[in-house]
């Protein structure tokens, strides 16, 4: 099958970008060693794109909530049909259906992008001052020129880490500057691939299906252990792109889980290898329902001799005054109080 069709798709996007930069205004020029104009023409690739892919990112979200809504009935169809995977597998596959949940999606807008990177990572890989089809997919010469000899950082973006020295003398560049940035766009472009992957399964927690949680593992670490291999024979322009949409769906993603937070479950799902004596411990001191919530413990008293605890002192008591005795009778005549003497008067 050929992939002219996106080769020719991808160049149309960069172009367009990197005209309109021009005609507003963007110089053709260098700025702090980079041709700026090339530069936010594969950015803007990236936001293109992400917008193309919006809805299929709220189905996955959607899909990823409906696959933790159901892991209590997962576990029960697990626990139900243990030894049988076949049947356990034909279950599944039926709830998965009932409930609209999709254990792949996860991994969809990965491969929708794929082509997009791969038809990227072979347009800059054309770029080299000998190539003879400097037109095509619908380049000029010009434009092609351009784009072989833009920097970032007076670094071509044609240049790669694993750049050989007759490459690198065509492209006029230092094999140290090169493997300098490359270097430092590859870890980058690992640590945020990561966080992307460990953003999101914080959010939802890993998964009960083994499928599903293997897909989690992948998408965690082994693209990451990929990259610090492959990443040394992208050109620095796809690591550019790379970095840049890592970073969109990180803000993207922080965006979607904040204005649609997931369920609350009643606990979270541990992760593999993690000990459940803290999430017990934790559940112990959380009152349950219908129960009321543990008090405090009481500081213990010091005990008398014999380990007997001594008993409060008795406070002495006043005899009790009968009021009704003091009280008149009725029809009895006032008792007037007596006058006494009166007092003398001095001088």
């Amino acid at each position: 099958m050929s992939l002219d069709w996106i080769y020719w798709a991808i160049s149309w996007i960069l172009l367009l970008w990197h005209s309109a930069w021009d005609a507003i205004g963007v110089s053709a020029g260098t700025v702090l060693g980079t041709n700026w104009s090339w530069i936010l023409a594969i950015i803007f690739l990236v936001v293109t794109l992400r917008v193309i892919l919006f809805p299929i990112f709220v189905k996955q979200i959607k899909s990823q909530r409906a696959m933790q809504a159901i892991q209590p009935q997962l576990r029960a169809l697990q626990e139900k049909h243990k030894g049988d995977r076949e049947t356990l597998q034909k279950e599944m596959m039926e709830l998965y259906r009932k409930e609209k949940a999709n254990p792949l999606m996860g991994c969809l807008p990965i491969f929708l992008q794929a082509p997009v990177f791969i038809g990227l990572f072979h347009v800059l890989r054309r770029l080299d001052p000998i190539n003879e089809g400097k037109t095509r997919y619908g380049w000029t010469v010009d434009q092609f020129e351009s784009a072989t000899h833009a920097r970032l950082f007076d670094v071509p973006i044609a240049g790669k880490f694993g750049s050989s020295a007759a490459e690198l003398a065509r492209l006029s560049a230092s094999g140290t500057s090169v493997k300098i940035l490359a270097g430092v766009l590859v870890a980058i472009m690992i640590a945020t691939t990561y966080l992307t992957s460990r953003q999101m399964i914080l959010k939802t927690g890993w998964a009960e299906d083994p499928q599903q949680r293997m897909i989690q593992r992948l998408m965690l670490y082994g693209i990451p252990a990929s990259l610090l291999v492959s990443g040394a024979i992208f050109p620095i322009g796809v690591v550019i792109y790379w970095v840049t949409n890592n970073l969109f769906t990180l803000a993207q993603q922080q965006w979607v889980l904040r204005k649609y937070p997931p369920p609350p479950t009643p606990s979270r799902l541990p992760r593999p290898g993690e000990t459940s004596s803290r999430r017990t411990t934790d559940s112990r001191n959380q009152p349950q329902p219908g129960r009321p919530g543990r008090q405090p413990k009481q500081e213990a008293k010091p005990a008398g001799r014999f380990g007997r605890a001594k008993a409060p002192a008795a406070q002495p008591q006043k005899p009790a005054v009968d009021t009704r005795a003091l009280a008149p009778k009725p029809g009895a005549k006032p008792v007037k109080p007596k006058k006494g003497p009166a007092p003398k008067r001095k001088g």
